[in-house]
């Protein structure tokens, strides 16, 4: 059955892949490249750092356990937010900044769609619009555990059977999303870090449509 998926933003970027895999070492590369390269960006994150974003926050560090459906609904009210409400995604993007996010919809569809199934978490993201490209950083579960146990607590998902079913689920997600307009680059995450940002600097300017090497 073919799917209508929503129409992707351009010059929206996003970072995807399980714990550990060095999502937020590589953004912080990819902020110092695009700023050597003068280009005007915003890098963010979800959850945020609004009140939805801190609740999610405080259960997923174990601190307020909550029911998995009610943390699907609540990272879908704070993508919204992030999304359409002031300072979020839409209003970078309407002043021809580059947005760069770690994390998005295909976090919440397998984080979410492995604690409380698939179906909730497909509902309350179909309407999100797309990502220009996304980087899926790629990564086994046994060794994401491993770069994790220098932490001094983990959150409530950063554990070996829920890892695998992540990778599993991301990867479900990525072959249903094969066949829209937004371009998906893997990635090994199990390379040197210098070059995993080598490449993400490749495939961001490609989409950019200008050298950032």
């Amino acid at each position: 059955m073919k799917i209508d998926f929503p129409a992707p933003l351009s010059r929206f970027i996003v970072f995807e892949g399980g714990d550990g895999a060095g999502t937020t070492t590589q953004m912080r590369r990819l902020d110092e490249t695009l700023s050597r390269a003068g280009i005007a960006h915003w890098m963010t994150c979800e959850p945020t750092a609004k009140p939805e974003g801190l609740l999610i926050r405080r259960i997923l560090s174990g601190e307020l356990p909550r029911d998995p459906a009610t943390l699907a609904h609540l990272f879908a009210a704070d993508r919204n937010e992030h999304l359409r409400g002031e300072d979020g995604i839409l209003e970078h993007l309407s002043r021809e900044e580059v947005v760069v996010c770690d994390r998005y919809v295909l976090s919440s569809l397998a984080y979410q769609g492995s604690a409380c199934g698939p179906e909730l978490p497909a509902l309350l993201n179909s309407g999100f619009p797309l990502p220009e490209l996304l980087l899926y950083f790629d990564l086994e579960p046994a060794a994401s555990i491993e770069r994790l146990g220098d932490r001094e607590s983990l959150e409530i998902f950063e554990e070996l059977p829920f890892q695998e079913r992540v990778r599993s689920a991301y990867r479900a997600a990525i072959a249903r999303y094969s066949d829209s307009a937004m371009r998906i680059v893997p990635i090994d995450a199990s390379r040197p870090i210098d070059e995993v940002a080598r490449k993400i600097a490749e495939a961001v300017g490609s989409a950019l449509g200008r050298s950032l090497s």
